[in-house]
């Protein structure tokens, strides 16, 4: 921990008296950020939409005319008017359009928005770039423009694939796409042939993707490719892309576009390479008074296109059944080895005891602590060895009054300190431990909270959805966070903490409050538990290992009156 430049006072507070502050500004970066974009709640599976709802969003339209119905020239493949094609599966609710060969609507059926509505994964708004599975001729460009001339359509599968095909004389460009009945997975094909030779050319979805009824939708799309040599997935936004697109290629187990919660991704049919290239594409929303960049991706496994297609939830039980390789779109953070684990105990809790998110997180915060209750106590013996060292630690201080942290005589003085700590037990560091060791719990179940798709408007009392701030006016789990904070820090000893810092630390709970108002409700419902559980244990040990009556002050010695001889 480096100190702050300047003059240091004449007696600094020690590192345990600093530790404790510095680890709630850290837990202050992690929560503003959630505070200031207020990022999207977490999805998860819902009752499935209502069926005529999701009819009337996907209907599909109405044959558009394009012009004179006349036949085309010899070596020439096209429609004569636009036409829309609805595939119906268990899972999906898709449109695509001969006008470029393109998807028009891609309707998921067993999720909705935070509206209610059955759940769009394209962004609507996005009118000004070429719809999902446009296509992109990395080469010299055709005479046409690809993706608005009308492909000739063609619906294979019995109603559950649809084959485009389009020529000029000179260029063709053939797309396909089969889709399961009851299966996220789907396949896509697609070519582009000059003069019968095949040219490069990428698939892409651009203009966003995902639940764009979430608050701050951009910030939370990127594209996304896994390195299975690297062992590692990788993200890129659109600050990557901010001068243009970019190109990254290399034999990737998926590649494609994906929010916090759903994916859209390719997987090679052979294990071939993928080209993956990153758009930012600036979309201008009703209610906003300038363009926002919305993460786009185009995808290419050669000259001819053949991959598997995923689009659906980040569900591990689904990703899991689809293909084992799409389990690592989940991306459990950097405490995902204890992340995991912890979403695996809430769902086994929920699932065999409590029936529900929020008492099982209250369930399982409780057994961590209990755990950490051995810990706990050491900290407290420690404190209470450090306040009966608080005299000797202060006459030492005083011993290097008034010398700077630059003087070589500062070095002495923590020698002293420590020699001290070592001669009577005491680990300095010691009350601070039980703080160090939540905070991996902490992120572990922010980042729970953050991309579990099962714990979207997961409910608990009045709370609709755990996984996202409370909807009531006042929002009331922080206020009682605010309670619980400032009881705890009055029942927790403070071994020889100055005034000033004193006064600065009353403030804290009030910090904490404003640092979780805008956190997710299964957040907040976890700290404030670990509150509760602290309380309790503090009052036991209070009862059973009082805290010891502070050293008697030296007397004061009177000084000594000298009589002078006249």
């Amino acid at each position: 921990m480096s100190n702050s430049p300047g003059a240091a006072p004449p007696q600094p507070p020690s590192f345990e008296k600093r530790l404790p502050l510095a680890l709630a500004l850290m837990m202050l970066v992690l929560l503003v950020s959630q505070y200031i974009f207020k990022p999207a709640p977490g999805p998860k599976p819902v009752k499935p939409v209502n069926e005529k709802a999701a009819a009337a969003l996907t209907q599909p339209a109405a044959s558009v005319p394009s012009g004179p119905e006349t036949a085309p020239a010899a070596g020439q493949t096209q429609a004569a008017s636009e036409i829309k094609t609805q595939i119906d599966t268990d899972l999906y609710q898709i449109v695509f359009s001969n006008r470029g060969g393109v998807a028009t609507s891609w309707v998921l059926k067993s999720y909705s928005n935070d509206a209610g509505k059955p759940l769009q994964l394209i962004d609507t708004a996005a009118a000004n770039v070429p719809p999902p599975f446009s296509v992109q001729i990395t080469g010299a460009q055709p005479a046409f423009d690809p993706n608005t001339v009308l492909y000739q359509p063609k619906v294979t599968n019995g109603g559950l694939g649809i084959e485009y095909d389009y020529s000029d004389g000179k260029t063709t460009i053939r797309k396909s796409f089969q889709f399961r009945k009851d299966s996220y997975l789907a396949s896509v094909k697609s070519v582009v042939l000059e003069n019968g030779a095949a040219v490069p050319s990428l698939l892409t979805w651009r203009g966003g993707f995902g639940d764009q009824a979430v608050r701050n939708a951009a910030a939370t799309e990127h594209t996304v490719r896994y390195d299975a040599t690297a062992g590692k997935l990788i993200t890129k936004t659109t600050k990557d892309a901010k001068n243009g697109p970019i190109s990254d290629s290399g034999n990737y187990t998926f590649a494609g576009i994906e929010d916090n919660f759903f994916a859209a991704v390719v997987l090679p049919a052979d294990s071939s390479s993928l080209e993956v290239r990153t758009y930012a594409d600036e979309v201008k929303l009703p209610k906003e008074e300038k363009a926002i960049p919305f993460a786009g991706v185009g995808v290419s496994n050669g000259a001819q296109n053949d991959f598997s297609l995923f689009v659906g939830p980040k569900d591990v039980g689904i990703l899991k059944q689809v293909n084992p390789k799409l389990e690592q779109l989940i991306d459990w953070g950097f405490f995902g080895v204890i992340a995991k684990p912890i979403f695996l105990w809430l769902n086994w809790t929920k699932d065999h005891w409590t029936n529900n998110y929020g008492w099982a997180i209250i369930l399982v915060t409780l057994f961590i602590n209990l755990a950490l209750f051995p810990l706990r106590l050491t900290s407290l013996k420690s404190a209470r060895k450090m306040q009966k060292l608080q005299p000797q630690i202060q006459a030492i201080n005083a011993k290097y009054k008034n010398i700077s942290m630059r003087d070589p005589r500062k070095a002495e003085q923590n020698q002293e300190v420590m020699e001290l700590y070592k001669r009577e037990g005491v680990n300095p560091v010691g009350g601070c431990l039980p703080m160090l060791i939540q905070l991996p719990f902490f992120y572990a179940f922010y980042r729970v909270l953050a991309i579990a798709i099962e714990l979207r408007h997961a409910p608990w009392l009045w709370v609709p959805d755990l996984s996202s701030p409370e909807t009531l006016p006042i929002h009331l789990l922080p206020i009682i966070l605010i309670v619980t904070q400032f009881l705890s820090q009055r029942l927790t000893p403070a071994a020889g903490v100055d005034p000033n810092q004193q006064k600065m630390m009353t403030f804290m709970p009030l910090l904490f409050g404003f640092m979780f108002y805008y956190a997710s409700a299964g957040l907040v419902l976890y700290w404030l538990t670990g509150n509760l559980v602290g309380i309790a244990q503090q009052l036991i040990i209070n009862r059973f290992m009082p805290t010891p009556a502070p050293p008697p002050k030296a007397p004061v010695k009177e000084p000594v009156k000298r009589t002078v001889k006249k």
